[in-house]
């Protein structure tokens, strides 16, 4: 039996912002995260790193296409798209 996949969060800076992203654009990124973690990440315990992105990739589906968000008016991210 594989052991289970042990997963560690970061704070570490991975490397420098691109000269066009603004500093702001990083509040959306660590809210996703935390919404990542608080969500399904620390919830589960995966056994493969298969189990993980299948895990992950009907997560975001679900994100994207079921779950309203208070960011964009409680709207469904897809719907939010189709408005554009």
């Amino acid at each position: 039996m594989e052991e289970p996949l042990q997963y560690q969060t970061t704070t570490q800076c991975i490397g420098p912002l691109p000269s066009s992203a603004k500093p702001q654009q990083n509040a959306y990124v660590e809210r996703y995260k935390r919404t990542v973690r608080i969500e399904w990440l620390g919830r589960y315990h995966f056994n493969s790193t298969e189990e993980v992105q299948n895990h992950a990739t009907r997560w975001l589906w679900a994100y994207n296409n079921e779950r309203p968000n208070m960011g964009i008016g409680v709207m469904i991210p897809i719907q939010k798209l189709k408005a554009a």
